[in-house]
């Protein structure tokens, strides 16, 4: 849970950074949010949140 809620803070300050160096439009954040949420309702869901936290647990061993 906390691992999540710390992805999700880092992506939301990322998005925020690129919409105010106009990188990106807000119909782009709009869309790339749309296909976040209904990714996370496939099946593809559960090998992403596998993959983010072997990601996050190998860190320190770097």
């Amino acid at each position: 849970m906390a691992v999540t809620l710390s992805l999700v803070a880092l992506f939301g300050l990322v998005l925020v950074f690129l919409l105010r160096s106009h990188s990106l439009t807000p119909g782009g954040a709009f869309t790339a949010a749309g296909f976040g949420f209904f990714l996370a309702s496939t099946g593809a869901a559960d090998p992403i949140n596998h993959m983010a936290a072997a990601l996050i647990d190998a860190l320190p061993n770097i």
